[in-house]
């Protein structure tokens, strides 16, 4: 908590300093050995080499006093900072303090905030774990934290987890690959690039879940009775797609906030594309729901399919024991010790008895097989 409110008395602090142009004074406890990366962008284009957070806010609010540098901004990208690697980055760009927080501890739920001129989102990134074969104790899905903080002049991203570098995102735009120019439209662009990028990948393990999915089906519905398919299995996948569900479902309604005119935060020559990103969101939401809901059913088929075995087993049991039960009673009763009993003293008496055991036994499994109990 004393971080959270020397941040607010920084935040205070930096905006009445901003106001008197003083924005680019050295703040104490600033670390960046968590920077990943840091440049500056003017006109669409990459300004420099690498540099400080300092350094890089110096350079964008000397930009802005020239006639072309209207649009620069700063890019700074750090992975899994400590509070004090962050505290001096958030005071100089006047984060909030709230915000600060959820961006160091993660575990966040996926969200777009807005704090005054900063919008602040989280985004769950996806990665497909690959395996052979899919056990109940496979991690089929990995998930890590991508917080973005785009300012008017910056975008500050903090990534969680091992995977899902940025890296390359920026080589593509910096190389301006597409052709559209997307720098020059400022943070706004560099925000919808990584929503884009993150959705991309959810539709991957989108498209990898559903060879899962459709082989967890194939394995219940084989005609094995219940017998082939480990529960387990199912259970497990269910439980991967739900954490895969509480990713992509949080974030669709966001999404789809950014690309409504009145966001004044978002470029409007960009809110286009966001429109485009809700609607691949909106598809992989729609694969993840009918992956859980496929799955629910899938679990109630192999119990369905296990009990209806039980019954047949207990059928069979029950079967056998009726068949046996016939010479168990006849043998029963001729084993009594008494002197006058029909066909006792009789020459073909013994085989008689075992000729009528036979054929009653015959008779009885014949019928049961006929009813489909044996």
């Amino acid at each position: 908590m004393s971080m959270i409110n020397s941040l607010r008395a920084a935040v205070r602090t930096n905006r009445r300093r901003s106001a008197a142009g003083l924005f680019d004074s050295i703040h104490p406890g600033q670390s960046t050995s968590a920077v990943v990366d840091c440049a500056v962008y003017q006109s669409g284009k990459r300004h420099g080499e690498s540099c400080s957070p300092r350094e890089a806010a110096r350079r964008v609010k000397a930009s802005q006093q020239l006639p072309d540098g209207a649009g620069s901004f700063s890019w700074i990208g750090l992975h899994e900072p400590t509070e004090a690697e962050f505290e001096g980055i958030a005071q100089r760009f006047g984060l909030h303090p709230l915000a600060v927080e959820d961006a160091v501890h993660a575990h966040q739920r996926p969200k777009v905030e807005r704090y005054d001129d900063v919008l602040f989102a989280v985004f769950k990134t996806i990665r497909y774990v690959e395996h052979d074969q899919l056990t109940p104790t496979s991690e089929v899905v990995e998930t890590g934290e991508l917080m973005v903080f785009a300012g008017r002049d910056f975008v500050i991203t903090v990534r969680h987890g091992g995977h899902s570098s940025l890296q390359e995102l920026r080589h593509r735009l910096e190389a301006d690959s597409d052709g559209a120019g997307l720098l020059t439209k400022g943070p706004s662009a560099v925000l919808h690039a990584i929503a884009d990028h993150v959705v991309d990948n959810y539709l991957l393990v989108a498209d990898r879940l559903q060879t899962d999915v459709d082989e967890i089906e194939f394995d219940v519905f084989s005609n094995k009775g219940g017998r082939g398919t480990d529960v387990g299995r199912v259970y497990q996948l269910k439980r991967e797609v739900l954490e895969f569900k509480r990713a992509v479902t949080p974030l669709l309604r966001p999404m789809q906030q950014l690309s409504e005119p009145l966001q004044r935060l978002v470029d409007p020559d960009i809110q286009k594309y966001f429109r485009d990103v809700a609607d691949h969101l909106a598809r992989v939401t729609e694969q993840v729901h009918g992956f859980d809901e496929l799955l629910n059913s899938l679990l109630q088929a192999n119990l369905a399919q296990v009990s209806v075995a039980q019954n047949e087993d207990m059928r069979k049991i029950t079967a056998w024991a009726a068949i046996f039960a016939v010479p168990t009673m006849i043998t029963g009763v001729y084993g009594m010790n008494f002197d006058y009993m029909p066909e006792l003293h009789h020459k073909y008496g013994y085989p008689m008895v075992l000729g009528s055991v036979v054929l009653i036994c015959v008779g009885m499994y014949r019928g049961f097989r006929r009813n489909g109990w044996l």
